[in-house]
């Protein structure tokens, strides 16, 4: 046993040199069936302790790797065996097989600390092609210094080497025999009880504070719909934009927003297609048809196919379509709407949107993956909506046209500022279209200040807000 021991001792110290590029003789390896044995016993041993510290020895054990690990063993022994009938001496077959075999616990120590290099330097495809540029080095020296340097021998060892490494890196599965355990995900909040059945007292809530329009004042209704909960700018956006409007348009009692997200699902019924078309019927039966316009605004992620992201697990929501917020919005019978789409590629929702009385004003072209700012989106269309008389409503509709286009003219003097190219700060490109009878008649809106509802309550009409500053309204994010 002791001289077992001393023969596995040597044959790991000379694979450490040889893998170290340090010098080694045949010599100094011991090759015995039985010495390759041990080898690759105390091998197996390492992989197995090396695994289990990757996983802090809290993972499961997977015996079905066992069958992998062993599998390498025939696959060098082919190897060896193909290198002796290359050089034409059959008794250095075990010996390449040791060669081959020596230095692999080193790499599986090296592989241990592989991951915290990789986290640290960020090149994790790097570090791989490196390894294996290594392993294939060190296994082409042990042909070397087992079998001798002869040509063509060695080129042919070297093919054969190859072939080794890409067969065991490639056509085995990769596998560790000590698995990480599985990690809790946490639910998502809305798997909670209590907050799932809140959700339905929300929306009863929101429809319900809805009030009736007053005949012969031409009011605003703001619904807004954010439905992806991937990300808080959302619902940020949502709360800036219904905030704007109740502080300056007076839009408390007339307005509803449906927001998805983790962090309010006690403050906003969610924005699904079912509470969409709700709030667009309750709307409709609440205000007058002939004088009151509704002000949508949509926000979310856009796809290439003009679908809006929907996303709120663990629910599967149905995204929103510009075919299917047209149907919804002739369903409800809504006749005057100003509709604002902040979203990527959410130029494709003017057309299916598009009629004599309705007012489209999009973030992006319907091939562009940019959008505008919130607020320069809002400012389009509220400018949209101003007027009451002839002049007015000349200047209602071109406000649309010009604020819709809000960035484009100043994107050339503020990129220096920002860091950005005139080319990435433009291609917002937002978009609008205003519906033909808004041109002839652009309706007067009146709002109520928040400190009156009586009729003694001062009117006041519905102004555009102020435009942002230029440095602001020039800039364009990604979605």
């Amino acid at each position: 046993m002791k001289l077992c021991l001393e023969a596995l001792y040597r044959n790991l110290v000379a694979g450490a040199r040889l893998a170290l590029f340090m010098p080694v003789r045949a010599a100094d390896f011991r090759a015995s069936p039985l010495d390759y044995a041990l080898l690759v016993a105390f091998n197996f041993a390492v992989w197995i302790a090396a695994a289990a510290l990757r996983t802090g020895m809290a993972g499961d054990f997977d015996s079905a790797a066992l069958a992998i690990y062993f599998a390498g063993v025939p696959l060098v022994l082919a190897t060896a065996l193909a290198i002796a009938r290359i050089y034409g001496a059959p008794g250095i077959l075990v010996l390449v097989a040791v060669g081959l075999t020596a230095s692999d616990a080193l790499f599986e120590l090296v592989a241990l600390v592989l991951p915290s290099l990789v986290a640290w330097t960020g090149y994790a495809r790097t570090a791989v092609l490196l390894l294996l540029a290594w392993l294939w080095i060190i296994s082409l020296r042990a042909v070397i210094v087992c079998a001798g340097r002869e040509r063509p021998q060695v080129l042919k060892g070297a093919a054969v080497v190859t072939a080794m490494i890409v067969i065991g890196f490639f056509a085995f599965p990769r596998t560790d025999v000590w698995l990480e355990p599985a990690e809790d995900e946490e639910p998502a909040p809305l798997a909670e009880e209590r907050l799932f059945h809140l959700q339905g007292e929300l929306i009863e809530r929101a429809l319900a504070a809805i009030e009736r329009g007053r005949p012969g004042v031409r009011e605003l209704y703001f619904v807004g719909f954010a439905p992806d909960a991937s990300q808080d700018v959302f619902l940020h956006e949502m709360r800036f934009v219904r905030r704007l409007f109740e502080e300056r348009y007076a839009t408390a009692g007339h307005s509803i927003a449906l927001v998805n997200s983790y962090d309010a699902l006690e403050e906003f019924p969610i924005a699904s297609m079912t509470n969409l078309e709700r709030a667009l019927r309750r709307v409709a039966e609440r205000m007058n048809g002939d004088e009151d316009v509704l002000f949508l605004y949509l926000s979310a992620h856009g796809y290439e196919d003009h679908r809006l992201s929907a996303v709120q697990p663990p629910l599967e929501l149905a995204s929103l379509t510009p075919t299917a917020l047209a149907r919804s919005l002739q369903d409800a019978g809504i006749k005057w709407r100003v509709i604002v789409v902040s979203a990527c590629y959410s130029g494709g929702y003017i057309e299916p949107l598009r009629d004599a009385n309705s007012i489209v004003i999009t973030a992006s072209a319907e091939d562009l993956p940019r959008r505008a700012r919130a607020h320069a989106l809002v400012h389009a269309g509220v400018r949209a909506g101003e007027g009451s008389g002839g002049e007015a409503r000349g200047r209602g509709e071109a406000h649309a046209v010009a604020a819709a286009d809000v960035g484009r003219p100043r994107a050339r003097r503020a990129p220096r500022a920002a860091g950005r190219s005139p080319r990435q700060v433009a291609t917002a490109r937002p978009c609008s279209r205003t519906g033909c009878s808004t041109r002839a008649r652009a309706p007067g809106f009146e709002s109520r200040r928040a400190g009156g509802r009586g009729e003694s309550a001062a009117r006041t009409a519905w102004r555009p807000i102020e435009s942002p500053a230029p440095r602001t309204t020039s800039r364009a994010t990604s979605t």
